[in-house]
């Protein structure tokens, strides 16, 4: 009889050991499948975080572009009118080296008629 209360003993602890072993393990399960769900709210986060900044990228990007385009656009017309300035400044200095030849021949003119009239 004592040995089989010996056993029903042992048998009862190895009983409490198992389970005690079943509910840490269920614990386990539950914490991991708690961080799982964790990480996966994480993740979905993450991922809308990414596509948004992916869109701000885009936006970026197309008024980059579009700034690089209008900067093009500016520096054409700068240079055309850098050009056309250039012309009229190289007409200016024409016109006034011409100005100044007819001054030259005037005064030569009328030095000329001034001494013949003597």
């Amino acid at each position: 009889v004592r040995e089989l209360e010996t056993e029903v003993e042992l048998e009862q602890r190895r009983s409490s050991d198992s389970v005690k072993g079943v509910r840490k393990y269920e614990r386990r399960i539950k914490e991991l499948t708690y961080q799982t769900e964790e990480d996966r709210k994480n993740l979905s986060r993450l991922q809308d975080l990414v596509d948004k900044l992916q869109l701000k990228v885009k936006s970026y990007k197309r008024t980059s572009e579009e700034a690089e385009e209008q900067a093009n656009a500016n520096l054409g017309k700068f240079r055309k009118i850098q050009h056309e300035l250039d012309e009229a400044e190289e007409r200016a200095d024409i016109a006034e080296s011409q100005v100044n030849k007819m001054r030259a021949k005037s005064r030569d003119a009328s030095s000329k008629k001034g001494k013949d009239e003597e």
